[in-house]
């Protein structure tokens, strides 16, 4: 019979809004789960996404086509008390200028640092992809297609600096003004800024992407296969907009238009693309000498996009370090081996890999008040991770009911060459969040109550060694390890389910992430102990 054509049609769409208040880390110098914030955080976010899914056959042809749209936006409030540890220039915008260029004694008031940031964004991102297969069980098989993502951020944020509407100028005059976006930018806002607001990022951002990809495979017998593939790429980023401040304008008229100091201005002047095209390639061999066994070989190329900078240009006090206005892509190149394993007649599965990973040109994000005020990427350093991992399953037929299973990965990652001329990167140091050692452990037992009910009893346990934050030395802070224990235990009744949990018994301060960006630790924790019991009915 010869192939037929057919078509299939499906969709999905979904809302979600979101409002939460206070912030989800820590000051470990504080009692424990403790933050001392000085602005009500809040964040009210909301997003719509639609995605559709086209199936169909032409010829031999499978044939797969989807899409999607978000529409995404977000309101924040972000206390900003913080920056003044390392705010250097903090006492010129909320201090009398008595006090910040005394001439023989200082006098004057200097404010509190009171300070936040109103935060706007909206995102909009379009997606489409479509990719055709031919039959599986050929000897000779492939996957083909391309792809298109459109991405545009617009994103408003305005740093209020309470402080600076009480502080006063060497005229007598008080505050900072009349502040503007800069003139001719792409901005969404170009009225008056209101008062207090000291710095403001007005950007647009747009991320177009496009490529094609392709995979053959070949089975060269019956226990050796061949795949191939590679992917083109052709990627844009464009950066537009304001990126402002009130230097310059202290004690200035509000009755005329005494212009704010223009820090960035996305426009003609600099580079405001980032674009970047090539190649990446895939090749793996994979060997199966019987039905429970398969051993490969894999190499594989990736990449990130570049970058581009807003404090572009700036330069160091030394003059060695100027801010790229923009940043390459960084590049992956990976070597792996693994097996999948089915051992002790089936009743254990073991998967695992070696690896190692080759990184150039690592991007990554610096905060240096020595430099600028502003956050910038660059192409810090090449990196290796050479690595251990897998997962495995096992039911042992002595114990019936009795599932065990896990995951590890052992990693050390280096850093291999510096390129940043800086003192801020080390060679040698780990990469960020790249603990040595990981590891879960669950086992499950069930067992019958009788009349079709099943109860079950399954402990479990997760660690991660200690990492770091970032490879930015002045940036960055140490994670400690942790290990995390639990269960859950239930009772399973046709369509009913009734089940207690525990999680963290031990109450543990597991620390999953820490910043030290502003000179203060700050840490997100695990949830602490936390129990419960779940009910639930399948229709």
């Amino acid at each position: 019979m010869g192939a037929q054509s057919r078509l299939e049609l499906d969709g999905c769409s979904c809302r979600q809004d979101l409002e939460t208040d206070g912030v989800f880390f820590s000051d470990p110098l504080l009692d424990d789960f403790e933050i001392q914030r000085y602005q009500e955080d809040r964040l009210d976010d909301s997003f719509n996404n639609t995605s559709w899914t086209l199936e169909g056959r032409i010829g031999s042809l499978e044939a797969l086509y989807t899409g999607a749209y978000t529409d995404r936006e977000a309101d924040q409030i972000v206390d900003y008390a913080d920056y003044m540890f390392v705010g250097q220039y903090l006492p010129y915008y909320v201090c009398d200028g008595s006090v910040t260029y005394p001439s023989g004694n200082p006098s004057g008031t200097c404010q509190a640092p009171d300070m936040f940031v109103n935060s706007m964004t909206e995102t909009e991102i379009n997606t489409h992809e479509l990719r055709f297969s031919t039959d599986p069980d050929q000897p000779i098989r492939a996957t083909f297609g391309g792809f298109y993502s459109d991405l545009e951020l617009r994103e408003l944020n305005s740093f209020t600096y309470l402080g600076a509407n009480q502080a006063i100028a060497f005229n007598g005059k008080t505050g900072f003004g009349p502040n503007f976006s800069a003139q001719g930018a792409n901005v969404k806002d170009t009225g008056q800024w209101p008062n207090g607001v000291i710095w403001r990022n007005d950007v647009m951002r747009t991320d177009e992407q496009q490529g094609i990809f392709g995979e053959v495979a070949f089975d060269l017998n019956e226990e050796f296969s061949i795949i191939a593939g590679a992917r083109w790429y052709d990627i844009e980023v464009d950066l537009e907009g304001s990126a402002a401040g009130s230097f310059g304008n202290f004690g200035a008229s509000t009755d005329n238009n005494a212009g704010n100091n223009l820090d960035t201005l996305f426009s003609g002047a600099n580079p405001d693309t980032a674009s970047t095209d090539g190649t990446i390639t895939k090749l793996s061999l994979s060997w199966t000498p019987n039905s429970d066994s398969l051993f490969y070989a894999t190499y594989s190329e990736g990449f990130r996009p570049g970058l581009l900078n807003r404090p572009g240009g700036k330069t160091n006090p030394a003059g060695t370090f100027t801010v790229p206005f923009a940043i390459d892509t960084d590049e992956l190149t990976n070597y792996e081996l693994g097996w999948k394993l089915d051992l002790l007649d089936s009743t254990l599965r073991f998967n695992a890999a070696v690896f190692f990973s080759d990184i150039e040109d690592l991007q990554t994000t610096i905060f240096d008040p020595s430099i600028t005020n502003l956050f910038f990427s660059d192409n810090a350093a090449d990196a290796e991770v050479t690595g251990f991992e897998g997962d495995f399953l096992w039911m042992p037929d002595s114990i019936n009911g009795l599932t065990v299973s896990g995951a590890f990965s052992f990693n050390d990652s280096e850093i291999t060459r510096v390129i940043t001329p800086t003192n801020d990167v080390v060679k040698g140091d780990s990469l960020a969040f790249a603990p040595e050692f990981q590891f879960s452990l669950r086992a499950r037992y069930e067992w019958s109550i009788g009349s079709g009910r099943i109860a079950h009893f399954m402990p479990h346990a997760t660690y991660s060694d200690e990492s770091y934050s970032d490879i930015i030395t002045i940036n960055r802070a140490r994670m400690d390890d942790w290990l995390m224990l639990g269960f859950t235990a239930g009772i399973t009744l046709d369509q009913w389910s009734a089940e207690f949990f525990a999680e963290n018994i031990t109450d543990e301060m597991a620390e999953i992430s820490r910043s030290f960006i502003y000179d203060r630790h700050r840490v997100s924790y695990a949830r602490p102990f936390t129990g419960g019991i779940r009910l639930t009915y399948d229709f």
